[in-house]
């Protein structure tokens, strides 16, 4: 066997020896088990870590999720990454900015139907009290019902009769009834005449409207269209029945 030279150590020198595999073989176990056991006092018992610390179970989940062989990235690469990639438009953005350029088209409407006209009924027509007024200008009054009913459709009724006429009053009061009230205000301009004094003016429009002369019963009622023009006379034809049917009748007969 070959003899083996030895050289002399330089004083001062410390030798190392190398270190066991052996003994690197004991300790990582030993590593592991105290990391294990670091955990489970973690997740087990209080936590003596100050407020605001990461907990190791967090330090592990953030480790696990980083692939093997792997190191986190810095914060300087982060800010790197995410300021090179320029994030894309979401959908909506891309919309909201298409229909900023996009130039506004007004919205069209169909307008709403105009409501029809409707016709107001005309009001109900003044109807004379009882009685007749001696003093009353007939033929102003006359002039009045048809310029009236020339404004409105209704017919004219001339009533000559007298205060002292019995049948006169006996047709006041049916006058004076609501349902033939409603007919007079509804369908005529009533003008009550006095012939019963010696009103001469009155006379002789009782002859204009009634020329068949003779002797007059009262009450004479004479209906004139608003042309003027004279459709019936109680003088000629007889007076109907004084009562609420009889007039009645008669007023809806002659209202058109």
């Amino acid at each position: 066997m070959p003899s083996r030279l030895l050289r002399p150590v330089p004083a001062g020198r410390r030798t190392t020896r190398p270190r066991s595999t052996a003994a690197l073989a004991v300790r990582l176990p030993l590593a592991a088990a105290a990391v294990v056991a670091a955990g489970l006092t973690a997740a087990c018992g209080p936590s003596s870590q100050p407020v605001g610390a990461a907990s190791p179970s967090a330090a592990g989940q953030s480790a696990q999720t980083l692939p093997a062989g792997t190191q986190p990235a810095s914060p300087s690469a982060s800010a790197e990454a995410s300021a090179s990639v320029s994030p894309s438009p979401s959908p909506s953005a891309s919309s909201a900015s298409a229909s900023a350029k996009a130039p506004s088209r007004a919205q069209t409407t169909p307008a709403a139907p105009k409501p029809a006209r409707t016709t107001a009924a005309p009001a109900p027509a003044r109807v004379p009290g009882p009685g007749y007024d001696g003093s009353a200008d007939a033929q102003k009054l006359i002039d009045a019902a048809l310029s009236a009913a020339k404004a409105d459709g209704r017919m004219v009724l001339l009533d000559f009769g007298a205060n002292w006429c019995g049948n006169c009053k006996a047709a006041d009061k049916v006058f004076a009834q609501p349902q033939t009230s409603a007919i007079l205000g509804a369908s005529y301009h009533l003008v009550k005449i006095d012939i019963g004094g010696d009103s001469s003016a009155n006379s002789a429009l009782l002859r204009k409207y009634s020329p068949s002369g003779g002797s007059y019963k009262m009450p004479i009622l004479i209906v004139v269209s608003p042309s003027g023009t004279v459709r019936t006379d109680t003088h000629a034809t007889g007076n109907p029945a004084l009562t609420s049917e009889g007039l009645g009748s008669f007023l809806r007969r002659w209202a058109s």
